[in-house]
């Protein structure tokens, strides 16, 4: 057995001092007495970052995790930052919490850390989901709000997001300085845990009421669970927060043959019944395919831990499920919506939509085609969230999503919303289902107008300490010599997110992009597939997200196409790997 490092065991031995609790002290010594070099070295080597969108990492004792004293120090920095933005007091935020393990204990410590500073907390109950708490802070009028989550990771992670006054996820200026406010909390005597209840206040049913309302305005067809009252759904929650308000809110929209999986209605921080807590996943949605084929459902719906991403299935002409991508779904869900604003004549010309640069360019010529303004953003929510902020009172907005199965109905709430969404596929679902059509039946000719569009995602993961070295040699190998061939086509454009420049590589002429700079680089083909290189900003892996288009007749079969991408996909990724 190796030694621990020197400087290493001396950190960990200064969380056997008094200021640690019993539990902590005995969990460190326990580790130093083993010499467990590499445990003490996880927990010790350096401090858990707290980053712009918060904290996520591995629950126990140690600079590195999660607990207590990490979770206090990142809740003394904000609120030393919250009450220096807001000196003349009356201050208060939001808290919620999901199901994961220790997730209600860990709310309560960050409510007596905030209220110990002052802070009026609004505090749920018991678990809620995360659009929810993103929902609370707008209505109460909130500084900011706190979720204790970590979304679809495994049982032994927790996280801690923070969101701002309209209840979108910290952006700059704010999010730098946080992590400069946290950063400076050095010793534990800094941070203040005695709790001050009476500025601690329980919100629960009546906020729910208020946010099922609010989403069940967003009904663009109220009467399609009517249309089509056989219309069969399966929903899991996966063992987390949408177990009471998602099978809530489709009775109450009119639904009445929602079969929920009773494995997965149990809250559970260990989620037993699957690998990952994670929609994406085929192995997570097992139990609920099955159930569906016993009621023989029509649709399958089941949503992440906290209840911001949502996975669908729906039948193929075979009568089996097909799992959708996030960006098929998007895709469904975005024909639905501007096609019914369309029929309704809500279209005036002020109205868009808003998608990430590695969402599907699908959604961008559906757009066009309903004379809707299609936004790209950055990748990840919150920069979505920030265009609706902005654009407020200004211009109309009707819907937003990611590929990685995040979507936003609606200006009610600044982050990814799967309740709501669950109940929008319910109800595109209900429309084409009264017309005849499946889902299926609807993707297929969104295809068959504007080409087959597929993507997939590709992460290389680059392990010890030298990955992100790796990682950036890469990046700067992209940048100073792209690749003129992609998959068997010429790359006629690269853009530059880092230096924010599209270039035409044929002729040179560069464009400006009008974006925040990001490190990410984008490959355009000849027939518009898009090969996007974006490392991660918390593993040392870098992701790329494919996406590549071929005219589809009505003739042709749709597993065959399928099969001939995914063979060029094949090829791209071993092109991007050599």
């Amino acid at each position: 057995m190796s030694h621990p490092d020197p400087q290493i065991l001396e950190r960990a031995r200064r969380w056997t001092g008094d200021q640690y609790n019993e539990n902590t002290r005995n969990e460190v010594q326990a580790l130093i007495d083993r010499g467990d070099a590499r445990a003490l070295t996880d927990a010790f080597y350096c401090d858990l970052e707290f980053g712009t969108g918060g904290l996520r990492g591995i629950m126990g004792a140690g600079t590195n995790r999660v607990n207590r004293y990490t979770l206090g120090a990142a809740t003394q920095g904000l609120s030393n930052y919250l009450n220096a933005q807001y000196p003349e007091g009356g201050i208060s935020v939001a808290l919620a919490h999901d199901s994961r393990n220790n997730a209600r204990e860990f709310a309560c410590l960050v409510a007596d850390v905030f209220s110990a500073n002052g802070i009026t907390v609004h505090f749920f109950e018991d678990l809620r989901p995360t659009p929810e708490l993103s929902f609370a802070i707008r209505r109460l009028g909130c500084v900011s709000g706190v979720m204790l989550t970590a979304s679809h990771n495994p049982k032994e992670y927790s996280g801690y997001k923070v969101y701002w006054a309209d209840g979108g996820q910290i952006l700059p200026p704010h999010d730098k300085s946080i992590i400069a406010a946290v950063q400076a909390i050095s010793e534990v005597r800094q941070i203040r845990f005695e709790g001050r209840p009476e500025l601690i206040k329980a919100m629960g049913a009546d906020m729910d009421q208020q946010f099922i309302d609010a989403t069940l305005s967003l009904r663009l067809r109220p009467e399609a669970s009517d249309e089509a009252p056989d219309l069969g759904i399966v929903y899991s929650p996966i063992h987390g927060t949408g177990v009471e308000l998602v099978p809530r809110l489709l009775s109450e929209a009119g639904y009445r043959n929602v079969y929920t999986v009773s494995e997965q209605c149990i809250p559970d921080g260990n989620f037993p019944t699957v690998v990952y807590p994670n929609p994406e996943e085929h192995e997570a949605l097992t139990l609920a395919l099955k159930l569906g084929d016993e009621t023989g459902a029509h649709l399958v719906l089941a949503t992440d831990p906290d209840a911001d991403r949502v996975g669908a299935a729906i039948r193929d002409p075979n009568g089996n499920f097909m799992l959708l991508n996030g960006n098929q779904t998007g895709v469904l869900l975005f024909e639905y919506l501007l096609e019914q604003w369309g029929v309704k004549g809500l279209i005036s010309g002020n109205e868009y939509v808003v998608k990430t640069i590695v969402t599907s360019y699908l959604i961008d010529r559906i757009a066009a085609e309903k004379g809707v303004e299609c936004l790209n953003t950055l990748t990840g929510f919150k920069y979505i969230g920030a265009v609706i902020t902005e654009r407020e009172g200004l211009k109309t907005y009707i819907a937003g999503c990611e590929e990685s199965y995040g979507y936003l109905v609606g200006e009610h709430l600044r982050d990814k919303d799967a309740v709501g969404a669950c109940l929008m596929i319910a109800e595109m679902a209900a429309h084409y289902r009264s017309r005849g059509q499946s889902l299926y039946d609807v993707l297929m000719g969104i295809y068959h107008r504007h080409s087959l569009f597929l993507e997939t995602l590709i992460s290389v993961t680059f392990k010890g300490k030298e990955g992100a070295e790796q990682i950036a040699e890469l990046m700067k190998k992209f940048r100073s010599n792209p690749p003129t061939v992609l998959g068997g086509e010429a790359v006629v454009r690269v853009r530059d997110y880092q230096s924010l420049v599209e270039k035409d590589l044929h002729s040179g002429v560069e464009v400006p992009i009008d974006l925040p700079r990001s490190n990410v680089l984008q490959f355009i083909t000849e027939s518009g597939g898009i090969i996007s290189a974006r490392p991660s900003g918390t593993e040392p892996k870098i992701k790329y997200y494919i996406s590549l288009n071929q005219a589809f007749g009505a003739d042709e079969s749709f597993e065959e196409a399928q099969a001939g991408m995914k063979l060029r996909f094949d090829r791209i990724e071993k092109e991007l790997r050599s």
